[in-house]
């Protein structure tokens, strides 16, 4: 097979004993740690629950990707759980808000985006989930489903999705400390952010799917981001599942 940018990257980015920078970091340029709109309208989520739920080796069991929703609204609750469920606060240690999903280095550069289709009393937009306040900054109104849908690869069962997380990457958080390794590190970041949600969907008694394959300037494009700084790096489809409709 024809060697590529891929494979490039593998070898670019390895540790390699002896070789490794041990620099110091540059403490007067640190990163923002999490994004927030502030003229953005705002909707306070109810505070999740951190205690009962489904048992977590039942969690792993019935987990399984969905792509086949039933249409019934997801109520705000399970908006609101699902948000912290996968990359909301836990503690706050020094000033750093550690989540419910794991950083390397502790410097969570994920973001999560909603594409907000079928939620109870959350109009349809586009919000942005400020960490800190647990509430949904809105970026813009209105049905987004034909955006969504073309740029996940034009993949028509989105369409049906309650709503759709799209989660971006802040590359300099993490390069901050990281270097070029940074890469790899959050790329494992999302994916644990990702299966969080996975794992909150079943206990919800709602489905998901997980999304890797966008048009990455178009998925950029639907929540306003760069694409350089900062940028799509995976979406979720969360919905009420077929067997559940009534």
């Amino acid at each position: 097979m024809r060697k590529g940018i891929g494979d490039r990257f593998q070898q670019e980015t390895k540790y390699v004993r002896g070789q490794t920078s041990r620099g110091g970091l540059d403490w007067a340029h640190v990163p923002e740690r999490v994004k927030s709109y502030p003229r953005a309208p705002r909707i306070k989520l109810e505070a999740p629950r951190r205690e009962g739920g489904m048992p977590l080796w039942e969690t792993l069991q019935a987990r399984r990707s969905c792509r086949d929703f039933g249409g019934r609204p997801i109520g705000r609750e399970q908006l609101s759980q699902l948000l912290w469920t996968s990359h909301g606060v836990t503690k706050v240690a020094r000033e750093i808000e550690l989540r419910t999903a794991p950083s390397a280095g502790a410097l969570y550069p994920v973001e999560t985006y909603v594409a907000v289709f079928n939620v109870d009393d959350i109009a349809p937009g586009i919000y942005h989930y400020d960490v800190r306040r647990h509430e949904l900054e809105q970026l813009a109104a209105g049905d987004h489903r034909n955006g969504v849908v073309a740029a996940a690869l034009d993949q028509d069962f989105l369409r049906a999705a309650g709503v759709v997380f799209i989660w971006t990457a802040v590359f300099g958080r993490t390069k901050w400390k990281y270097k070029q390794r940074a890469y790899r590190y959050i790329y494992l970041d999302t994916g644990q952010v990702a299966q969080n949600l996975a794992l909150g969907a079943v206990a919800l008694g709602l489905g998901s799917c997980q999304v890797g394959a966008i048009y990455d300037e178009e998925a950029n494009a639907l929540i306003g981001v760069d694409g350089e700084e900062e940028s799509v790096v995976c979406m979720a489809a969360v919905g009420t599942p077929v067997q559940s409709a009534t």
